[in-house]
């Protein structure tokens, strides 16, 4: 059976080449392919001779996205993509550009099947997880199609990416990696709703990479409406894996908050936030919630949302909002997707 030789870190595809009977250097010369000049058949690796191109495609494939769709927002340039994946899954990216760079958000699953109640993603729940040469693919083929170069990654599109926990520390290696891309750790975020022995786990790897909370409510009682998996995992137990990591990586945290009118954007709701920012020395991020039809919820008022904030920082805590970015796109995780999933008959509307 034929793997797929960009799923290989480096050490990996010299060790297979030798076992070939190739020279090590070889490596050096296929890794720049796949992972800098982003080469999607071996035919196209032309320093190579003939004999390697065709033994190198007897035994490896290369993965590769097929773009179904590319929205580009009128209002702030924002591009969100839908890929195609081999099996005929799909799947979403978004491009955002800032004045720092360009960040790109990649989802980790195709599908997801945490069941948050304010998320598209999980409507259908979980396909598959995704391979790192597939989460790796997200971001080169959108280089390729920009002609830009990629600076930062958010792993906070559809799915749960420490449910995805192998793959995923894979792919941050790989997209870290001098070879490749080499993108920064400090510039990559992951975001999780909160799998407590996976946090731990992450954290003695010490990666040098920012974790996201997805906190959403300031108490296990409304957390748990809204995020079953807060009946797995106690929300102060969650706060106390937190806390392992910053301490274990030096790394400061980021606790995510989708405001959602009425649920959990009160005074009380505020200032119990506060105390937890304040007890992990962490940074709010306050996030309008994007609402999704088949959800139910809806954005507080933009004053109310601003209340929020100075309410927070009243209270000492460093707190931001979220940049809306492609609002006229539906960039929000999980809605264009669904939206092609409904028209291809996939699900239910």
């Amino acid at each position: 059976m034929k793997e797929d030789i960009r799923e290989l870190y480096f050490d990996e595809l010299s060790e297979r080449l030798v076992s070939m009977g190739e020279p090590k250097f070889r490596a050096a010369q296929i890794y720049d392919w796949l992972h800098k000049k982003k080469a999607s058949d071996f035919s196209e690796m032309t320093n190579l001779s003939k004999g390697l191109r065709e033994k190198l495609s007897e035994s490896f494939y290369i993965t590769g996205l097929r773009p179904v769709s590319v929205l580009c927002s009128k209002l702030d340039g924002t591009r969100k993509y839908l890929f195609s994946l081999g099996d005929g899954n799909v799947i979403e990216a978004v491009l955002m550009k800032y004045h720092f760079g360009n960040s790109v958000c990649i989802s980790t699953q195709a599908g997801c099947r945490m069941g948050c109640r304010f998320c598209a993603s999980t409507l259908d729940g979980l396909k598959r997880n995704l391979s790192a040469a597939e989460m790796l693919s997200e971001v080169y083929e959108i280089e390729r199609d920009t002609g830009e170069r990629v600076s930062h990654v958010v792993l906070m599109g559809s799915g749960e990416p420490l449910d995805n926990y192998d793959e995923t520390v894979r792919f941050i290696r790989m997209i870290s990696d001098g070879r490749g891309l080499g993108i920064s750790q400090r510039n990559i975020t992951l975001s999780t709703c909160g799998i407590v022995p996976k946090i731990y786990e992450l954290a003695e790897l010490r990666l040098q990479i920012t974790l996201a909370l997805s906190l959403h409510a300031a108490t296990q009682e409304k957390r748990l409406a809204t995020m079953p998996i807060a009946g797995a995992y106690e929300l102060s137990s969650v706060l106390s894996a937190c806390r392992y990591y910053t301490e274990t990586t030096g790394r400061r945290l980021s606790l995510e908050y989708a405001m959602a009118k009425g649920v959990n954007d009160t005074d009380e709701d505020a200032e119990l936030l506060s105390r937890i920012a304040g007890r992990l020395h962490a940074h709010v991020n306050l996030i309008p919630i994007n609402p999704v039809k088949e959800c139910g919820f809806s954005e507080p008022q933009k004053a109310g949302i601003e209340h929020f904030k100075k309410r927070l920082e009243g209270l000492g805590t460093n707190v931001t909002i979220r940049r809306e970015m492609g609002r006229d796109i539906d960039s929000a995780c999980g809605q264009l997707r669904r939206r092609y999933m409904i028209d291809a008959g996939l699900c239910t509307d």
